[in-house]
C-alpha cells in the first residue's frame, strides 16, 4: 500500500512539473538613452555614432585588453618634451642630446643621453659650471637652466645612509647629506655635488591620449664639473642610461612602470629618438651581453669577427662597450689596424690628411660627392651581423664633399668601444631584463610616436606609438563592445538537477517525498 502510495505521488508530481523555463533579459549598451539618469552629473556623454563616441569605446577596449594580457602595469614611456634627440654638432661634443622636465614646478634641461653611466646630473648651486647662456653656443635658441633643490617642492635629500650612496670618507655621520663624485673616461673629466631625489616628468604612448607620470627618481646636483664637462660637453646635464641602480631606467623598471629595456635610435640627419620599457620590433638580431669581472655593470658585447665589404679578416674578435655617450668608435689596436689596412686597399680616393683630424686614414674624393665606401660587418654568436654601412666622417666644404677619414681610432688594451657614429641608422634596444643588444634598421621616424588605430576612415592621427605597438593595436579588427564568454555547460546531471530546483517550488515536494520515502 506504502509503495502505491509513493507511486502515485510520483507521477503527480512528475505531471506537474513545467517544461525547463528559459529566462532572458534585454542588454541596453553602456551610452544607450537609457542609461543617462544613471550617468555621472559630470561625465561626458557621447553622441552615438559621433567621434567621441567611437573614442570612448576604443578607449575602454585597449583598456580591458591590457588588462587580459597583464600589460596594463606596463608603459612606454619618453620625456614630457617628446621622445626626439638632437645632436648639435661640435659645439656639444657630437652627442646626442633631448630635453626633460625636473622638479615642481618643474624646470627643462638638455640633458646628454650616455650608456656608458649611470647617473643623471645636472647643474646645481653651481660653484664650476659650463656656461649656461645660449650666446656661447651657435645651435641653441634659448638659454640653459640650473637647478636648486630649493625651488623645487618635491625635491629630497638623500642622506649617507641611504643604499644609494657610496659611503666614502666624505661621509662623516649616517644623517650627513650624501656627497657624489663621478669620473669619466674622458680625461680629468668629472662632475660632483650632492645627491638628491627629485620628480622626471615623462609621457606615456600606450593609450590614445598622452597621459604623464611623475617618475621619483634619484639625482646628482651637480656644484662642480670639471674637464670637458667645461668645455661644451653636456653643459646642462648627462641622462645616465646604464645598468646599475642610480640610473633613470632602473628606477623606471622597479617602480613597475616599464619592461625592463630602453631604446635609441639616431638618424643621419642628427635627430634620433628615446623610448623607456621598448623592447623593440619581433623582427631584430640580438646578441648578449657579458659581464665584466663577474657583473653587469656596463654594456658591454663580445665580436667574433669583422669584414670590410665582402673581405672577411682572421684574428678580429674582441669585446666592445656600448656606450652611447662616446661619439666616435675604437677598437683594440691589433683589430684597429687589420681593418683600416683592408678599408684602405678598397676605398676609391687618394690618401691624405686634414688639419685637426684626429683620424689617420682619410682620403680625398676625385669629385665633390662622397664614393661608395666599403662597409663594415661586425658579426657574433648565431651568426647575428652588425652592419656599419659608412664608417667614416665626410668634411664638406662650399662645393661640397672634400675629404672623407675612417672613423674608427686604435685604443689599448683588448676593450672597444662602439660610439653614436656606429649606432646611426639602428634602433637599438638595450634589453635588461633579458641581458642582451637587439638592433633593427630604421630612419627613426617609424618611431617618433607614430600611428595610433583612426577612428573613422578619414581621420589621421599623431599619437606616439613605435612601430611594433602600433602593429600590434592594428592587427585585428576589435568590436566596439565584446560581451563575456558564456560558462561551459556543467557535465553532471545531478548537478544540473539540483541547479535547476533552486527556482521550481515542485523541486522541493520531490525531495521531500523521497525523504518521506526513505524513512518507511
Amino acid at each position: 500500500m506504502r509503495w502505491r502510495l509513493l507511486l502515485l505521488l510520483l507521477l503527480v508530481t512528475a505531471r506537474a512539473m513545467p517544461v525547463p523555463i528559459t529566462f532572458s533579459a534585454r542588454l541596453v549598451h553602456r551610452f544607450a538613452d537609457e542609461m543617462k539618469p544613471v550617468r555621472p552629473p559630470t561625465g561626458y556623454w557621447p553622441d552615438r555614432w559621433s567621434m567621441g563616441y567611437y573614442r570612448m569605446l576604443l578607449t575602454g577596449d585597449i583598456l580591458r585588453r591590457k588588462i587580459k594580457v597583464g600589460g596594463a602595469r606596463y608603459q612606454l614611456l619618453f620625456p614630457s618634451h617628446g621622445s626626439k634627440t638632437m645632436s648639435l654638432g661640435n659645439d656639444f661634443g657630437w652627442l646626442h642630446y633631448t630635453w626633460i622636465d625636473i622638479g615642481t614646478p618643474s624646470t627643462s634641461f638638455l640633458v646628454a643621453l650616455d650608456a656608458g653611466s649611470d647617473l643623471l646630473w645636472i647643474p646645481c648651486d653651481c660653484v664650476q659650471c659650463a656656461p649656461l647662456s645660449s650666446s656661447y653656443y651657435s645651435n641653441l635658441d634659448r638659454d640653459l637652466n640650473e637647478y636648486s633643490p630649493s625651488r623645487s617642492l618635491s625635491s629630497k635629500h638623500l642622506s649617507c645612509s641611504h643604499q644609494l650612496c657610496d659611503k666614502g670618507s666624505n661621509c662623516k655621520s649616517s644623517q650627513q647629506q650624501c656627497p657624489y663624485m663621478v669620473s669619466y673616461l674622458s680625461e680629468n673629466t668629472s662632475s660632483s655635488g650632492l645627491l638628491v631625489e627629485d620628480i622626471l616628468h615623462l609621457q606615456s604612448g600606450g593609450s590614445l591620449s598622452n597621459s604623464s607620470v611623475q617618475a621619483p627618481v634619484v639625482l646628482g646636483c651637480g656644484m662642480k664639473q670639471s674637464g670637458g664637462y667645461l668645455d661644451g660637453v653636456a653643459p646642462d646635464g648627462l641622462l645616465g642610461l646604464g645598468p646599475g641602480e642610480s640610473s633613470v631606467p632602473s628606477f623606471l623598471a622597479k617602480s613597475g612602470l616599464i619592461h625592463d629595456s630602453f631604446s635609441l635610435c639616431f638618424n643621419e640627419d642628427d635627430s634620433g629618438r628615446i623610448f623607456f620599457g621598448d623592447q623593440g620590433p619581433t623582427i631584430q638580431q640580438s646578441t648578449s651581453f657579458l659581464p665584466l669581472d663577474g657583473l653587469y655593470s656596463t654594456y658591454i658585447i663580445g665580436v667574433e669577427s669583422c669584414c670590410v665589404g665582402n673581405s672577411c679578416l682572421k684574428m678580429t674578435s674582441f669585446k666592445v662597450q656600448v656606450d652611447s655617450g662616446t661619439s666616435f668608435t675604437f677598437l683594440p689596436g691589433h683589430v684597429y689596424g687589420a681593418i683600416a689596412e683592408e678599408f684602405d686597399q678598397q676605398v676609391n680616393g687618394s690618401r691624405s690628411s686634414f688639419e685637426g683630424s684626429p683620424w689617420e686614414y682619410c682620403y680625398v674624393p676625385s669629385s665633390q660627392e662622397l664614393p661608395k665606401v666599403p662597409s663594415l660587418t661586425l658579426t657574433f654568436q648565431q651568426n647575428n651581423s652588425f652592419v656599419v654601412y659608412d664608417p667614416v666622417f665626410v668634411f664638406y666644404g662650399n662645393e661640397g664633399v672634400i675629404g672623407f677619414c675612417l672613423a674608427i681610432q686604435p685604443t689599448e688594451g683588448d676593450m672597444g668601444t662602439i660610439g653614436q657614429n656606429f649606432m646611426t641608422g639602428y634602433r637599438l634596444v638595450f634589453d635588461r631584463g633579458n641581458k642582451k643588444l637587439a638592433w633593427s634598421r630604421s630612419n627613426c621616424q617609424d618611431l617618433s610616436l607614430g600611428k595610433r588605430m583612426p577612428l573613422s576612415p578619414n581621420e589621421t592621427s599623431s599619437n606616439p606609438l613605435p612601430t611594433d605597438e602600433q602593429q600590434r593595436t592594428n592587427g585585428h579588427a576589435v568590436a566596439p563592445a565584446v560581451a563575456g564568454r558564456a560558462p561551459h555547460k556543467p557535465s553532471a546531471a545531478p548537478s544540473r538537477m539540483i541547479s535547476s530546483c533552486r527556482v521550481h517550488w515542485h523541486c522541493y515536494l520531490f525531495l521531500l517525498l523521497l525523504l518521506v520515502s526513505a524513512l518507511y
